[in-house]
């Protein structure tokens, strides 16, 4: 049984401020031991399930936010930024499940703690076949064209509510009560850590049941980028694929799932310049 799990920080229980996920800052070391906890819970649970294999893809900020020696379960650690296939690098269809460990809400969608759709320097929402998504949902198209399940996420409310029809049969922890973008009512650590450990387990079993299934998603889709500026959306013309559908809009459309995804990771890196980052 082979586990990749994609890990964020903004989902972590204890975390509700920018300088505790940015590197440098006082409070980054903080935000990397809650984390830390809460992947090697993880992992752990995965493992006493019958996990044979697990990849870890670190998806936060400069992707480099763990302490490899103190991985646990001797988990391969996939780190540093200019992934090709950014917050999925790694997974291909040897795998049998998926967890997005510290994921979160989107830009566009309710209340949730640090809420941003990857770059909430350029983009204002994204809708997949018309309706928002966060970063569960766009990662989806990956976990479709390889055919893996999304079988565990941990987040707060909001990630879960975003995630559910992409992980049909899934597992979700929810570590906190988002209150507003800035603030929320965090389970304690332990907690936290408990019940990913538990659900982790109960995931592997899901899998191995066949009760998991594919994200919900079929035939052609569009998945429309709305972006703070104008000059955003020109630039954004220059990935392959990408046409402009209104002054700060951009569509990107296939039938190949994987080349859909591509093409939003090409704009995600070449708008960073137009967004000042």
């Amino acid at each position: 049984m082979k586990i990749w799990m994609s890990l964020d920080m903004e989902g972590v229980a204890g975390i509700v401020d920018w300088a505790q996920c940015r590197p440098g800052s006082e409070s980054y070391a903080l935000g990397c031991e809650l984390l830390q906890a809460e992947v090697n819970a993880a992992i752990e649970g995965a493992i006493a399930a019958g996990a044979t294999e697990i990849v870890l893809n670190d998806s936060h900020s400069s992707m480099a936010n763990l302490d490899p020696r103190l991985i646990a379960g001797d988990a391969k650690y996939l780190s540093g930024r200019h992934k090709p296939m950014y917050m999925m690098q790694g997974l291909d269809s040897s795998f049998d499940a998926i967890f997005f460990v510290g994921y979160h809400g989107s830009i566009s969608g309710q209340p949730s703690t640090m809420s941003h759709t990857y770059n909430p320097e350029v983009f204002s929402g994204v809708r997949l076949n018309g309706e928002y998504v966060g970063e569960s949902g766009i990662n989806a198209l990956v976990a479709h064209h390889y055919g893996v399940p999304i079988a565990f996420v941990s987040g707060d409310e909001v990630t879960w509510n975003e995630t559910a029809p992409f992980a049909p049969g899934g597992v979700n922890v929810v570590t906190k009560q988002s209150i507003t973008r800035a603030s929320a009512l965090n389970l304690h650590p332990n907690e936290s850590r408990r019940l990913i450990r538990q659900g982790a387990e109960a995931a592997v079993n899901r899998v191995r049941a066949g009760e998991v299934g594919l994200p919900q998603i079929s035939g052609e889709v569009n998945l429309d980028l709305e972006l703070q500026t104008a000059d955003m959306a020109d630039v954004a013309t220059w990935a392959r694929g990408a046409s402009r559908t209104g002054d700060r809009s951009v569509r990107i459309s296939g039938q190949n799932y994987l080349e859909v995804f591509q093409s939003f990771v090409a704009v995600t890196y070449i708008t960073r310049q137009a967004g000042g980052r």
